[in-house]
């Protein structure tokens, strides 16, 4: 009697281990998956992209730019709502050039303070996702 319940708590435990081991495995599994996601392919990144068209706008110098933008977003559902938004970010990129000058815009530092200023902004906006990156695709200053 005695030998029998000891061989029923050793087989429950053995049985308790073994589920908890198999548990680990597994959230150790995913977690590896999960932090070691890559970048999206080419693919990802068109279906969950909007197009800005060609905007002309005057600048705070008195110059004028035309400009066009390729905004990334993090899901299509993100892009979805971003293409509904289109006039609040034509707003939002006529705003952020009035306070430019020709100088401000011009080389590799002013676009790139142009873009991560419309990211940030246009991030302000957004319920269902968010802006990856921005792209500027034309750009022509006069």
């Amino acid at each position: 009697m005695k030998n029998n319940k000891l061989l029923m708590i050793m087989i429950i435990m053995l049985v308790a281990i073994t589920l908890v081991g198999a548990v680990a495995v597994i959230v150790v599994k995913e977690l590896n998956s999960n932090s070691g996601s890559q970048a999206p392919t080419i693919d990802e990144v068109l279906e969950a992209s909007v197009d800005v068209p060609q905007i002309t706008t005057n600048l705070a110098s008195n110059d004028f730019l035309r400009i066009s933008f390729k905004i990334q977003t993090d899901s299509k559902k993100a892009k979805s709502e971003l293409e509904k938004r289109d006039f609040q970010v034509k707003d939002i990129i006529i705003q952020e050039l009035s306070e430019m000058t020709a100088k401000d815009i011009q080389g590799k530092g002013g676009q790139t303070l142009l873009k991560k200023a419309l990211k940030e902004k246009i991030n302000g906006l957004m319920q269902k996702g968010k802006v990856e990156e921005v792209f500027i695709t034309e750009s022509l200053l006069q």
